[in-house]
């Protein structure tokens, strides 16, 4: 996916490696790694200011690249992030075989542990590929699933979707997507445009349907109607804490408290938090405090 799997230059990654030794170097701060999207910035602060209420001494690096930061994690220069499993299995693991759920999990941390990693629990939030449509035209068409816009599709409705190239294009992206349920939109009715803007052309008419990530902020704010994957198509993305064996062992509370975090998010709660910073244009660190303490847990 666009935001998971993005790599950085290779003198950015040099650079990343840089800084992070210099930090990691200081003792036993715990450093927390993050990728470069809200979502992700939104973790890796309620991490640092869930352990610093503890007692750790914790510090964070954030906006790497996908492939930086599993890289970081596995040498050692980051102590733990917060992980996607679709993203771990496909990517990483190299897997290409459909899992469900909990086979991906059981798939990663297995594999994982092999390499001094430990995958904690993962939470109910699963940032995967997602169809959706504004809710009057949905209920209009009476669609409700991807099977529903098959079947109206194949009907002879004709309907634009927006989405971007990569997802286009990707051998587990649209075209895959469209045999599974046996439909096509048409080369004609694709609005290829950046991944921010397809809810732009959804909530303005332009398109009929957007693909979008499942705990974006945008869905919440201009309600949209997520359409459910019906045949289990898109691979599950959980959002799960990520952290060196060695860095557990020398903090016995830290799974505890990142488990109990992780037990709080699912698609709701990770949307509403993008949409805190993404949306309303609050502050990371204010979105962040406001839940850790909401949910009792600072």
């Amino acid at each position: 996916m666009r935001r998971r799997t993005l790599m950085a230059a290779a003198a950015g990654a040099g650079m990343a490696s840089i800084v992070i030794r210099g930090a990691s170097a200081a003792g036993k701060t715990i450093v927390v790694g993050g990728k470069d999207f809200t979502e992700q910035l939104i973790l890796a602060e309620m991490t640092v200011q869930l352990l610093k209420a503890h007692g750790l001494q914790v510090t964070s690096h954030t906006g790497m690249g996908s492939t930086v930061l599993h890289e970081a994690l596995l040498h050692g220069e980051i102590d733990a992030y917060w992980g996607y499993t679709g993203t771990a299995l496909i990517v990483f693991d190299k897997v290409k075989k459909h899992m469900s759920p909990q086979q991906t999990y059981e798939t990663v941390k297995t594999l994982a542990a092999k390499k001094g990693v430990v995958w904690l629990n993962p939470s109910r939030a699963n940032d995967t590929y997602c169809l959706v449509m504004n809710k009057a035209e949905a209920e209009k068409l009476k669609i409700d699933s991807i099977s529903d816009l098959a079947k109206v599709i194949r009907g002879g409705k004709k309907l634009t979707l927006a989405t971007d190239a990569e997802f286009a294009a990707r051998s587990d992206g649209l075209k895959p997507l469209e045999k599974a349920y046996d439909f096509e939109f048409g080369r004609a009715n694709l609005k290829l445009m950046s991944p921010g803007l397809t809810y732009e052309a959804l909530h303005e008419h332009r398109v009929d349907v957007a693909m979008a990530f499942a705990t974006d902020g945008q869905i919440k704010e201009f309600d949209f109607v997520v359409l459910k994957d019906d045949k289990n198509y898109f691979p599950s993305y959980a959002i799960t804490p990520v952290v060196l064996k060695k860095t557990l062992d020398a903090n016995p509370k830290l799974a505890g408290l990142l488990n109990g975090l992780s037990a709080r998010l699912d698609d709701d709660t990770m949307a509403a938090l993008n949409a805190g910073v993404g949306v309303e244009k609050k502050s990371v660190q204010a979105v962040s405090r406001a839940f850790l303490k909401s949910q009792n847990l600072i």
